[in-house]
This record gives structure tokens, C-alpha cells and sequence, in this order.
């Protein structure tokens, strides 16, 4: 592959986030493509560009691949993945002239060749006889609070404290508005013998700024702070992990291991008692139901990784209102391995499926949900202006969760109305004049990418469904009939018929 020179891009993702871009096939075009980049998103950050294709996922080459299957691969990958990613017009020009690009021949550049990513930084300060050891300054004609008479060994400079670093946060409240007086005095009655800031250095500050992103602890970087988060890599044996998962413990919320085995896989890995679980094969479960914790650990098979805080861990990462998963972010592959190495990183492998049940299993649900007095019971998730529209936050026992709405399902109709292209404020307005009753088509993550991929059109018909319009009218009054055609905001048949997408047959796209 001389000449082309693939970069390797090292992506990490908060919880709930997306890695910032969409990956697409498009008809008549070669190629796993990147499209509709996130400004300031992980994608953008590391250099990735909108065209540029998709080569390599944790070492597999995935060029001539199906689409599912990439998407599948990528979200196997957990919090982090890195691509080998070739930019268009070199990719273009390798396929027009035959080269083969699974043929690793010349070293990539890491990243685009770019630095470390710049990140804020949490700093845990905890009180000595001298006290903290550093003192805060305003500066005529810049906007913020910074860092002055840091003393050299002392408890400030040990904890990462710099002359010049602006001050962001103090125990997890933005201090940006506030005045010199009033942050002194936040510390002072701050109490107790620690505090923990978000800080910034003068090229940290720049780089958010001309990015025009919003500084918070989620992007930090915790290498800094003193005590760490576990990370737990654990094979089931013939009686399990050992350990049993409790959850509010004395007054405590979380997930909580308890009657750890002695002499099992758990207390051999570094399991401790009273260990608070903050995340499953990298994905937090703060927010989880303890049956829906049980089953992520179910679901890992024999082997899982956990990320586990004590007590103390737990209180210090609490007191500066952050999640220890940034310890996880950071800390799995924190750096993009070389060609070689990727080449060498094992693929995600995917349970064989017998191909009638997998055949039987290429359906969307279609749910019917008539709202109670507390709503629906979901909510929907989508980024304004850009279409593609999720579920989220499934109430259990719900009117969602009774009718088969699960989170992560994708919307395909609403009504009998396509809106696979429709902004998430487009939609959120159709459900809202739906009125009491509500139809979704939704179709989950693995069967909507395996239907787009075999150019398959997403409609109620693949139930054995009539068209929304026919279910509504059949068996109705005339005089209901001309009420319903009277509705201006309701559509025409005609209109319905129009709304999907022709594009669905030719492309297909998954956001990541």
C-alpha cells in the first residue's frame, strides 16, 4: 500500500454519548464512509473528515464487510475503538487503481500525528497545617479566577495544581460567574479538610475556546487525583463470579457487592467487599435497575470487566459531582496502538444464529400506547436538526414498557408517518398532537442495520399490517371518516405515501 498512509484514530466516548459521527454506505460509492461529524465531538476532535473511509476496526479490515456488521463491531467495541482511516481522495485513488489496501506495507500516523488530546483536569486537594497552599487571582481584562503562589511540594503542586491554570469548577459547581470574594468564600465554607477542582492550563483554555465547547469535568482528565478506580477483569468459574450484587446499601444508593467468595475469581481479580459497581463491560449502570445490572453481567458471558470504587474512592469522586468512568475512558487503550499492534487486537465475536430464527427476528415492532395521566412513559432522544430518532428511558411498567418499547429502539413511523429523515423536533411535535392514543413502528439497533443493509424498506407491512390509514378508516363511521379527512395536521394517504425517504433503498447510515 505504498503511497497510502492510513491514520489511526483512537476514539473514546462518554456515557450515553456517541463517538460524533455517522458511519454510511451510499449507493454507487465503495466504501465504509464517515459522515455528519459532531462539531467538537470525540470523531472531530481526533481528526477524522467528513469522506474519509473506514478501513480497519481494533485491527480487522472492514472494507469489503457489510454495513451491520461494522456497526456491530464498532458497538461491541464498548467506551473506546480505534479505526485505521484512509482520507477520500486517497481512497478513491486506490480503487481506481487496484491497489490493496488490506495490505499493510507502510506505518500509519497515529491520530493524524496530532498531541495527546488536551483535556481540563480534576485536582483533589486535601488540607495540610499549612493549608492548601496556593492562592487564586483575578486578571484586568480577562474573564476568570487562576492559579498564583502555587508552593512547590506542597499540597496544591502534589495534586496537579499550576501558576496560570484558570479555575472551572470547585466540588462540581461552575465557578466562572463567580466574583474572587465568592469563591474564597465557597472554599472557606466548603469545610472539611479537601476540596476538588476542574482546572484549565493557558492551552487547554484556548483550544476549548476557539472550539466553542463548554468546559466540564466529563472531558477531564483523573490522572491527578490520589486514589484510583478498579478495574476488574473477571472469568466466571463452575459457581460464578462469587459474589452476590446488592443494591442501597446503609443509606447508600448504587450497586454494592456483598458476600464476596473467598478464593473466588472475584476475590482473586480484587473484588472487595462493599465495592460500589460503576460500570459493566464499559457501560455505566448508576442509573440502571438492579435486574437490569444482573443481566448486563448475565449477558457478559463468562468473562466481564467491572469498574469498581471503595469507599473512599466513591466519597472523592462524589465530592467533585463526577462519575469514575472518566478513570475507565482514560485508562482503557488511554493510547492508539501502532499498525502492527491493531492488526493483532482480537475481533468482536458475534454468537452464531441459526438462520431461520435470525430471518424470523428482521421485524419492527409496532407498539399502541394510549397515555395515562403520566405520559407514555419514554423519552426520545435525538440531536436538533439532525435526523434519527431513539428511545430512552423506558419507564418500567409504563404504558412504553407494556406495549414492547424498549430503549434503543429506532422510530421508523409515527402514526403511519415515516420519520426516519425527520428532525427530532419534528417529531417530538407529532407525538404531541397525537393526542391520547399513539402509534410507534420502531424496530431495534440490530434489526434496523440488517434491513437497511439488504435494502429493505421499514414499513408495517413486514408485520402483516394494513397501512395506518386503512386500520383507521375500515371500521369507521362516516361521520367520524369526514372529521378525520377535516384534520388539516393529519396527512393524505398521498402525502404518506410520499414521506418515506427514497434514499433508504440507496444508503444506509448508523450513528455512533
Amino acid at each position: 500500500m505504498a503511497g497510502y498512509k492510513p491514520k489511526v484514530i483512537s476514539l473514546t466516548k462518554r456515557p450515553g454519548h456517541s463517538f460524533g459521527f455517522y458511519l454510511r454506505v451510499e449507493y454507487a460509492v465503495d466504501g465504509h464512509l464517515v459522515r455528519c461529524l459532531e462539531m467538537g465531538g470525540p470523531a472531530e476532535l481526533a481528526g477524522m473528515k467528513d469522506g474519509d473511509r473506514i478501513l480497519r476496526v481494533n485491527g480487522t479490515f472492514v472494507d469489503g464487510l457489510p454495513h451491520s456488521e461494522v456497526v456491530d463491531m464498532i458497538r461491541n467495541s464498548g467506551a473506546t475503538v480505534t479505526f485505521h482511516i484512509l482520507e477520500e481522495a486517497s481512497y478513491e485513488q486506490a480503487k481506481a487503481t487496484g491497489v490493496n489496501l488490506s495490505d499493510p506495507q507502510s506505518t500509519p500516523v497515529a491520530n493524524g500525528g496530532a498531541k495527546p488530546a488536551l483535556k481540563p483536569k480534576l485536582c483533589y486537594l486535601v488540607k495540610s497545617s499549612s493549608g492548601y497552599e496556593f492562592s487564586i487571582r483575578s486578571v484586568k481584562g480577562e474573564q476568570g479566577l487562576f492559579m498564583t503562589e502555587v508552593t512547590r511540594g506542597g499540597v496544591a503542586d502534589r495534586a496537579g495544581v499550576s501558576v496560570h491554570d484558570r479555575l472551572v469548577e470547585l466540588n462540581g459547581e461552575n465557578v466562572e460567574g463567580s466574583t474572587h470574594d465568592q469563591v474564597v468564600d465557597k472554599i472557606k465554607l466548603a469545610g472539611g479538610s479537601s476540596i476538588m477542582f476542574l482546572l484549565v492550563d493557558e492551552e487547554t483554555d484556548r483550544h476549548f475556546q476557539n472550539k466553542h465547547m463548554k468546559i466540564g469535568a466529563w472531558l477531564a482528565t483523573a490522572k491527578y487525583l490520589p486514589r484510583k478506580p478498579r478495574i476488574i477483569q473477571l472469568t466466571k468459574g463452575p459457581d460464578g463470579y462469587g459474589f452476590l450484587l446488592k443494591e442501597e446499601m446503609k443509606h447508600q444508593t448504587g450497586h454494592f457487592i456483598k458476600d464476596l467468595d473467598r478464593g473466588s475469581p472475584a476475590d482473586k481479580a480484587g473484588v472487595k467487599e462493599m465495592d460500589r459497581l460503576v460500570a459493566v463491560d464499559g457501560k455505566e449502570v448508576d442509573r440502571c435497575s438492579h435486574e437490569q445490572v444482573v443481566d448486563k453481567i448475565r449477558q457478559s458471558g463468562n468473562k466481564c470487566c467491572l469498574l469498581v470504587v471503595d469507599k473512599d474512592t466513591d466519597q472523592m469522586y462524589k465530592q467533585g459531582q463526577v462519575s469514575p468512568i472518566v478513570f475507565l475512558e482514560e485508562n482503557v487503550s488511554s493510547s492508539p496502538p501502532s499498525y502492527r499492534e491493531a492488526l493483532n487486537l482480537p475481533a468482536p465475536v458475534k454468537p452464531s444464529t441459526p438462520v431461520q430464527s435470525r430471518e424470523e427476528e428482521l421485524k419492527p415492532k409496532l407498539c399502541k400506547m394510549q397515555k395515562a395521566s403520566t405520559g407514555y412513559g419514554f423519552h426520545l432522544n435525538g440531536i436538533q436538526g439532525v435526523c434519527g430518532n431513539h428511545i430512552k428511558e423506558v419507564v418500567k411498567g409504563g404504558v412504553a414498557d407494556r406495549a414492547d418499547l424498549e430503549d434503543d429502539d429506532i422510530v421508523v413511523e409515527v402514526n403511519g408517518v415515516n420519520v426516519e429523515r425527520s428532525s427530532h423536533d419534528e417529531v417530538v411535535e407529532m407525538i404531541r398532537s397525537s393526542g391520547s392514543s399513539l402509534e410507534l413502528l420502531v424496530a431495534s439497533e440490530s434489526v434496523y442495520d440488517q434491513l437497511q443493509a439488504k435494502g429493505v424498506t421499514i414499513t408495517r407491512l413486514l408485520l402483516g399490517e394494513t397501512s395506518y390509514a386503512q386500520v383507521h378508516t375500515a371500521d369507521t363511521p362516516k361521520e367520524e371518516e369526514r372529521h378525520e379527512e377535516a384534520r388539516p395536521e393529519t396527512p393524505t394517504e398521498a402525502a404518506r405515501e410520499r414521506t418515506p425517504s427514497s434514499s433508504s433503498e440507496e444508503s444506509a447510515d448508523e450513528r455512533l
